[in-house]
């Protein structure tokens, strides 16, 4: 029974937070985490992408939250394990697990997804074979994740035509008991499958109402998996050295201000291990807000954030390669290394004002952001590296949403600005455009059953400019066969015209008084015109300007406008909790082509695995033990013949055994399957995932 339990965590994006410390206090005051299920009432919370405080079911957009219930239920080891099962979203990381670069609904890389930490933008990015975007983010210091998918996230910067993920670390009210001065936990964690072992410390401490201060500190030492064959995968092992520290301060009652820091030292081989790699990245983040509720037109918030990401490629040993420049055959000896260096400085300001109009009710919500990229990239060879350009980049916009309410009618419109500068050695770019969003939903029934349905319909547009390396890559490919990179200083902006049609539904009481049902359920059609990718130009065309550096290869490789894309899909996710226990089920099924000017079709290589995910668990001994269980079915996409359907089924459980000792058990893959990521599978290599894993963990807790 235990094994098939587990059906209900894992649909990684339950649209229900089961537990907050508010809950806590008002059940009986007892400790926050005297028992971190108990429960007697199920709580939506409110979602960070959300700039007007809704919840995710009451947001008419497709929005996924994944709380602390989920995240301690995951056991992730990686940033792929947290977003398991989330619909719409996939994550690639090559061999390199310890970061990753989102997709949302088949976009990712660029800058085409945003992914925010704490209000930081993380827009790292090296060019090269495999994924494009990274960030590293150790699972161990995130309280919560919120996804929205599309780009309707027209208030939260410029580019995120694919959509937003935003991760907010812990804070010490989280973690402190009410009624506590200080507190502190210790975890240790094994997991079978490359033998990696985790160690988690947690410190915080309340000097009194008005201010707090919580640190964190995460060892992870990581050997490479084996997959579901008992195959070593190389290059999969990694060390991780991560940190918090966050300190909140309330000048006033109706203000807040949240300075962090957050700091990873990570490590992996590449390249057969003829690659060290080594990575330092340290965010800094500075964040207030203040709201009167007798004053309804404030509501402002400021963010500030500076994100300092390096990246550093040693060679472990003598390796040949085309020298970038001249094209003929280098050494470059043991110890040369390339360096990725990206200062990311970002400004986000927004506030909103709640007012009446005769009968309608308004949140306008108005703002601006601004965000620059430092690059400064080294090369052995001497000079920058002219696969990954220096440069700075700027995209900055502005926008305007009113969301109009009328007993059953909520109307969202909304406009945005965005504008972009490119600076590289020899080239300037600069743009700009106006984006516009309208969302109308109609709750048409009054009857109990019913009054929580809501149907919705959505236009949005998103704006993508071109990045550096899309923008100025430059040189002769290192190995295999020598032919040139050219830049492309005409490059268009992408931009994203989506429809989608939803609904929403919550109910309380279904079959139990403390029972609830929440479910979201989306179609959308996403049409992306002048989609920018890398194609091949030939040297005999006299106006493509490709010199003839290899008659045996008489080809360019170059970021064009080539095609426009067209991205079709559907996505469910829905939960059902009760006092015995909780089920869900979450969906996806998407598919995406490329069109180019000549009316040439041809399916889209970044279209993941479409996916149904199930889930349920059971609670008992008075909630102190959970057992539970996930089972999920891959449909490989179409157009990747390297890919396969697969299906995956994971046990979960925890036992809160005192007040202050808790113990995670989790199996994945049980049944040992040798499957790929599709984003991770082509013609030319394929990264196999890992076997069967057993994890178990181990948290003392101590305070006072």
């Amino acid at each position: 029974m235990a094994g098939v339990a587990a059906i209900a965590c894992g649909l990684s994006t339950p649209l229900l937070a089961q537990e907050t410390e508010e809950q806590a206090a008002t059940q009986t005051q007892e400790p926050a985490d005297t028992n971190s299920e108990a429960r007697t009432t199920v709580l939506d919370k409110i979602t960070v992408v959300s700039r007007t405080n809704e919840t995710a079911i009451d947001t008419m957009a497709s929005v996924s939250h994944i709380g602390e219930e989920q995240l301690q239920r995951r056991m992730a080891s990686t940033p792929q394990d947290v977003l398991f099962g989330v619909p719409g979203v996939a994550l690639q990381s090559d061999a390199n697990r310890s970061a990753s670069s989102v997709n949302i609904r088949g976009l990712q890389d660029f800058g085409r997804v945003a992914v925010i930490v704490d209000g930081a933008r993380q827009n790292f990015q090296r060019s090269g074979h495999g994924t494009q975007s990274m960030f590293w983010l150790d699972p161990e210091l995130v309280k919560q994740v919120d996804v929205i998918r599309g780009p309707v996230a027209n208030t939260y910067g410029s580019g995120a035509i694919g959509g937003v993920v935003t991760y907010e670390t812990k804070d010490a009210v989280d973690f402190l008991r009410p009624g506590e001065t200080w507190g502190a936990s210790v975890t240790g964690r094994h997991d079978t499958n490359g033998h990696g072992w985790t160690t988690s410390a947690t410190g915080a401490y309340r000097f009194n109402d008005d201010a707090d201060i919580i640190g964190n500190i995460v060892w992870r030492d990581f050997g490479d998996y084996k997959d579901g064959d008992g195959d070593r995968v190389s290059g999969t092992g990694f060390d991780v050295l991560s940190g918090l520290l966050k300190t909140t301060l309330r000048p006033t009652e109706n203000s807040e201000l949240k300075l962090g820091w957050l700091g990873a030292n990570d490590s992996w081989t590449e390249g057969g291990d003829a690659y060290g790699m080594d990575v330092k990245q340290n965010t800094f983040t500075g964040r207030y807000n203040i709201t009167d509720e007798n004053q309804s037109w404030l509501d402002l918030h400021i963010n500030a954030s500076l994100n300092k990401a390096g990246l550093d490629q040693t060679y472990l040993r003598d390796v040949t390669r085309f020298s970038s420049v001249t094209g003929r055959e280098i050494t470059l000896p043991a110890g040369s290394q390339t360096t990725y260096d990206l200062d990311t400085y970002g400004v986000d300001i927004w506030n909103t004002s709640r007012f009446d109009t005769g009968g309608v009710a308004h949140e306008l919500t108005y703002g601006g952001d601004w965000v620059s990229d430092d690059v400064v990239t080294t090369s052995p060879e001497g000079g920058s590296d002219v696969f990954t350009p220096s440069g700075k980049r700027r995209v900055s916009g502005a926008y305007i949403q009113d969301k109009l309410t009328y007993e059953w009618l909520e109307v969202i419109g909304a406009l945005r600005y965005d504008s972009y500068k490119l600076d590289g050695d020899t080239t300037e770019v600069s743009g700009d455009r106006l984006s516009p969003r309208l969302t109308v939903g109609v709750s048409p029934f009054e009857q109990p059953s019913l009054s929580g349905l809501q149907f919705y319909g959505t236009y949005a547009e998103g704006y993508r400019s071109p990045s550096l390396s899309e923008t100025v890559i430059s040189g002769l490919h290192p190995n295999g066969v020598v032919f040139p990179f050219l830049p492309n200083p005409d490059l268009r902006p992408e931009t994203a015209k989506t429809w989608e049609v939803g609904l929403n539904y919550g109910y309380d009481g279904l079959f139990a008084a403390d029972d609830t049902l929440r479910m979201k359920a989306a179609y959308f059609n996403n049409d992306v015109d002048d989609y920018i990718g890398g194609t091949m130009v030939s040297a005999f065309d006299p106006t493509a300007g490709c010199p003839m550096v290899n008659p045996r290869m008489p080809l360019c490789y170059q970021y064009q406008n080539f095609a426009n894309a067209r991205i079709k899909g559907f996505e469910l996710e829905s939960i059902y909790d009760a006092s015995w226990g909780f089920a869900g089920l979450s969906a996806s099924i998407i598919n995406g082509h490329t069109i180019d000017e000549d009316g040439l079709r041809e399916d889209l290589v970044t279209i993941p695995s479409s996916q149904v995910t199930a889930q349920i668990g059971f609670r008992f001994l008075e909630d102190r033990l959970t057992v539970g269980g996930e089972v999920q079915y891959n449909g490989a996409p179409k157009g990747n013949d390297a890919a396969r359907d697969f299906t995956l089924v994971n046990a979960f459980a925890s036992y809160q055994a005192t007040e202050d000792f808790r113990v995670d058990f989790r199996a994945d893959n049980i049944f040992d399957v040798k499957y790929s990521n599709p984003l991770n599978a082509s013609a030319t290599t394929t990264i196999y995932e890992p076997g069967v894993t057993l994890k178990l963990a181990a948290t003392m807790r101590f305070g006072g």
